[in-house]
């Protein structure tokens, strides 16, 4: 007979579990037979002394079987997603889903809310009047066969047990382990029956992985559970050591990523398109996610295909049919009233960003959550007029503080002014692009 203090006791003496033994642990918590404090006491074992490859493909195998799984069979063809770890103004998803849609690849976008100071797709979207992110699988299929993709928030019948588990690692600082993050992150991905996934792997100050190296671990052990599931995976390496794009706020990213889609452009005073590194980010991951479909022969060929598929208008036109879709209205978006800057104190070079800090001031104006219950203001957001490597002289505008409760903004304002640096000496150039693993 199995006993969960054994098991405890197992993990935390550094002893690799057994499938079985991972099974009914999982599952006797799941199923509400095992209390949290014994959950907790293995999160925490987990933690110190981590899994084996093997342990990490149990735990994920169980996760994935506590509840049902979508069947796409009668989808046609290639099915690949993109999982991003999460940042400040990552806003990707938006644009990568209606571009690769446009190229002939199906994209079922099974996506999460924003917790802590990263943004969250469901969120964004939900800024949209009537746009509603809560289809029935059913409807999510049929979504998906009609016009090439289709965004949901995750069931409460998918992956049950990643879903309890997660909200006990974040109140016990077990939150980044490798094992329970893969688990998480995997079982999720495989339950929406897909055959292909992109992982967008964040490091730097607005990351968890706070390295590059870091990202690149994270990123071998989520292709190794999803190459034993015999998934098709590549994975870029990309820095949060600044915020991407424009803007960060959720009806602020709808509207950067429409204006993207529509082919325009946002100058600042250096001459430089503000939109540029969130319009090539999505189109490097539009290439990968095609290219792996087996639809392209090389990587470059994909790129120029979606790159063809944004600039033309088809990609657009498909993020209008999903909001038609999904309840969505356009034209309906509402915008913030009320602003304030934030000024460079001195002159000199921007040198580095705290991308966390910026991530928490979005959560002082409720464009982000702190609990999971937390509501935010789809209104709420930040402006971004600087990156690293520009000059700016006493009293540039850094950020613009934006939304509809002027009474939060002296907070985030202290905040932000804490979250960059200057200096005389010019830094070197912020590379988007770390690397890229296959």
């Amino acid at each position: 007979m199995l006993l969960p203090a054994e098991i405890i006791k197992k993990k935390r003496n550094n002893l690799v579990l057994t499938s079985e033994e991972i099974e009914f642990f999982i599952n006797s918590y799941t199923q509400g037979k095992i209390p949290d404090y014994q959950m907790s006491a293995l999160l925490m074992a987990i933690y110190f002394n981590g899994m084996s490859p093997e342990e990490s493909v149990a735990l994920t195998s169980t996760m994935l079987h506590s509840g049902i799984t979508v069947d796409t069979s009668s989808i046609p063809g290639f099915k690949v997603d993109k999982h991003s770890t999460g940042g400040v103004g990552d806003k990707t998803s938006l644009i990568l889903g209606p571009v690769v849609a446009a190229a002939g690849v199906y994209v079922p976008m099974i996506s999460g809310r924003g917790l802590g100071h990263t943004g969250g797709t469901l969120d964004k979207l939900e800024s949209i009047p009537g746009f509603n992110t809560q289809q029935s699988l059913e409807k999510f299929i049929e979504i998906t066969k009609k016009i090439g993709t289709c965004f949901i928030g995750q069931t409460k019948d998918i992956c049950p047990a990643d879903k309890k588990i997660y909200a006990l690692r974040d109140v016990t600082a077990t939150v980044e382990s490798f094992p329970l993050i893969c688990a998480s992150i995997m079982s999720k991905k495989i339950a929406e029956g897909i055959d292909g996934l992109v992982l967008d792997v964040k490091y730097g100050t607005g990351a968890f992985m706070k390295s590059a190296h870091d990202a690149e671990l994270l990123a071998k052990d989520l292709i190794h559970i999803a190459k034993s599931y015999g998934k098709k995976i590549t994975a870029l390496i990309t820095s949060m050591n600044q915020p991407l794009g424009r803007y960060a706020g959720n009806v602020l990213e709808v509207v950067e990523c429409v204006e993207i889609m529509q082919n325009k452009t946002s100058l600042d005073r250096f001459g430089r398109d503000l939109y540029e590194d969130t319009r090539e980010l999505s189109l490097q991951l539009s290439a990968h996610m095609i290219h792996l479909s087996g639809k392209t022969n090389s990587l470059e060929e994909a790129y120029t295909l979606a790159k063809e598929m944004l600039v033309s208008g088809k990609a657009l036109e498909v993020f209008k049919k999903m909001c038609r879709e999904q309840g969505g209205d356009l034209n309906g978006l509402v915008l913030p009233k009320q602003k304030r800057d934030v000024l460079a104190p001195k002159s000199g070079y921007i040198s580095s960003f705290n991308v966390e800090k910026v991530g928490i001031a979005g959560i002082l104006l409720h464009a982000g959550r702190r609990k999971a219950e937390d509501t935010v203001n789809p209104t709420s957001g930040i402006e971004f007029h600087v990156k690293i490597g520009d000059q700016v002289k006493e009293g540039d505008v850094i950020y613009t503080i934006l939304g509809d409760e002027p009474e939060l903004f002296d907070n985030a304002h202290k905040t932000l002014t804490e979250s960059f640096e200057i200096h005389l000496q010019k830094p070197a150039d912020h590379v988007l692009i770390e690397n890229i693993i296959t």
